[in-house]
């Protein structure tokens, strides 16, 4: 199915594939992620949907086209501008070649799909095409069919994805009877914050707190390969948001960074021997804010900093492991940690050696042994050509000298955690899923004995 652009009209531009349409510069943090992708660094992120039924390629190739005029994105291709990349609007989209069939004729098990996830994740996309791809599993042996949905992390962060996937793949349903519930603050590490007044003496204070910080051993530092291991973990959110609230102001982000933690020990423990901390980056959304992740009109691109913290992942009670998260990220958004880093590298994208030599030192493994992001999903069930999502996770690219990356996306009542590592680093990566989960258990519990 080849879908000719020149009807389509993308919000508040010129039709896509219009000549007069100029094009979008990248931003600096697009660009950045571009100069990340090479032999061993992929440069998409990707979302895992297992629907409850089978859905037809042809059909969703025929649902996308209908609605492309609801995520433009996926009509924007790579290309040089006078010399500077620039997303364009590409002439035609052949959606044969980005809504494809993967997977062998029989029904896939849990490790056959593991196997498949990683190995279409370790795929480049297509840079001569809109940087996207959905790969379909048709039958899995429990039941249902999947999506693979990669994109490029230059195109869209989280939350631009979670639009895009609003906008052209979940169905579109009524709006609920009853009042509309208000806008929800998204949290922790898709929280949006509006600008601050700062002085040279808060951003002395950023600067040391996100520096590197050489006398810390990370257990997941190794020259990585090209090949790739994926697992997932699903918990309860209703019980990690409860738990947040027995310690005064944590947030949900905070329980999450607190049953990674806890995990994490049972897996080092096991593993590596005994760490007290394990340096974690937490990327914080600065997209304007919109009413919901459903939202429309985002740009292509990536808005969004970052702050780091230590993880406390010696041993300690789930509650004792949760506070003490909670007052490190309090003292980093109390001092605007990431909006103030954010400033700093807007600055000194007016001298690209400063910048470049900034993004060497923050990417190194003494500045953070892994990154943890959290993206807020659907609140509502959601359904792909009348297929419901039954689960969603979101998996993103381990970089240079970091074996591990764990992503963490919302589903109505659920928390999902997708796990992306480097096998030859980091042995039984679903080992580290599976701890996740108990240490959700136990905080829970923890929690409902109190």
């Amino acid at each position: 199915m080849i879908i000719r652009a020149m009807g389509a009209t993308a919000s508040g531009g010129a039709a896509v594939g219009s000549p007069t349409d100029p094009g979008q510069t990248l931003t600096s943090e697009d660009l950045s992620i571009l100069a990340l992708e090479n032999e061993t660094v992929a440069g998409h992120t990707c979302k895992v949907l297992i629907l409850e039924d089978r859905i037809e390629p042809e059909a969703l190739r025929a649902s996308i086209a209908a609605r492309l005029d609801r995520a433009p994105q996926l009509s924007l291709r790579l290309t040089e501008v006078d010399g500077a990349p620039r997303w364009v609007p590409a002439s035609e989209l052949d959606l044969n070649a980005h809504v494809a069939v993967t997977g062998g004729p029989d029904p896939l098990d849990l490790l056959e799909f593991r196997k498949t996830v990683a190995r279409t994740f370790e795929e480049r996309l297509d840079r001569s095409r809109p940087l996207w791809r959905i790969d379909v599993i048709p039958e899995l042996a429990w039941g249902g069919s999947a999506l693979i949905w990669r994109i490029h992390h230059a195109l869209a962060d989280g939350f631009a994805s979670m639009q895009m996937a609003n906008g052209a793949l979940w169905d579109e349903e009524p709006p609920p009877d009853g009042p509309q519930r208000g806008t929800r603050k998204r949290s922790g590490s898709a929280t949006s914050h509006p600008r601050v007044a700062h002085d040279r003496l808060a951003a002395l204070r950023t600067a040391m707190r996100e520096a590197p910080q050489p006398w810390l051993q990370s257990p997941f530092s190794g020259q990585i390969g090209a090949q790739r291991e994926v697992a997932f973990a699903s918990v309860e959110l209703d019980g990690l948001r409860n738990a947040a609230r027995i310690v005064d102001g944590a947030t949900l982000n905070d329980a999450i960074l607190a049953v990674v933690a806890g995990g994490l020990h049972r897996w080092l423990q096991d593993h590596h021997g005994h760490f007290e901390a394990v340096r974690v980056k937490v990327p914080v959304s600065l997209h304007a804010a919109a009413t919901d992740v459903g939202g429309q009109g985002a740009e292509p691109g990536n808005r969004d900093s970052f702050f780091c913290l230590d993880l406390p992942v010696g041993p300690a009670e789930p509650l004792t492991r949760l506070a003490a998260i909670h007052r490190a990220t309090r003292t980093r958004k109390d001092g605007h940690d990431a909006q103030l880093l954010d400033d700093l590298m807007r600055e000194l994208a007016k001298v690209p050696p400063l910048r470049e030599f900034a993004e060497r030192a923050l990417a190194h493994p003494r500045s953070f042994a892994l990154n943890v992001s959290n993206v807020v999903g659907p609140r509502r069930p959601c359904r792909v050509l009348g297929a419901r999502v039954n689960e969603l996770y979101s998996l993103a690219e381990i970089r240079e000298q970091h074996a591990l990356r764990i992503a963490v996306v919302s589903l109505c009542d659920s928390l999902n955690f997708g796990l992306v590592a480097d096998p030859t680093l980091l042995e039984d990566v679903a080992g580290i899923a599976a701890d996740i989960e108990a240490e959700a258990a136990a905080l829970v519990a923890h929690v409902k004995d109190l």
